[in-house]
């Protein structure tokens, strides 16, 4: 029987990663990208200076690619939702009333 050569793909269940974005922030990139073009497109349609068009879309363009690295950098890969996940959590629970425990049946 032949012997077979099979290549090993070391990159299963690595979260992708593009120029230093990794996961969910190449999407808000891209979400970002897409929307400044809209909004040039808008800003044309409406008869804007197209000059004054590029610099408002070259400074938040800017300003996008910056605070996505950032929030990158900061937070990593799941750190965000991690911290959206913490600010959920209440403080305390407060019941004022035992008719909660008095409706759990006994198993």
């Amino acid at each position: 029987m032949m012997n077979s050569v099979y290549t090993v793909n070391k990159g299963i269940n690595k979260s992708i990663e593009f120029r230093g974005l990794r996961a969910q922030y190449i999407w808000y990139f891209a979400g970002g990208v897409m929307a400044l073009l809209i909004l040039f497109s808008l800003m044309y349609i409406i008869g804007i200076n197209t000059y004054v068009s590029m610099i408002v879309i070259l400074a938040s363009g800017t300003y996008l690619v910056i605070k996505v690295y950032q929030l990158s950098d900061k937070y990593g890969e799941h750190g965000m939702m991690k911290a959206a996940a913490r600010l959920r959590v209440p403080k305390s629970v407060k019941c004022r009333s035992r008719k909660v425990f008095m409706l759990i049946e006994r198993s």
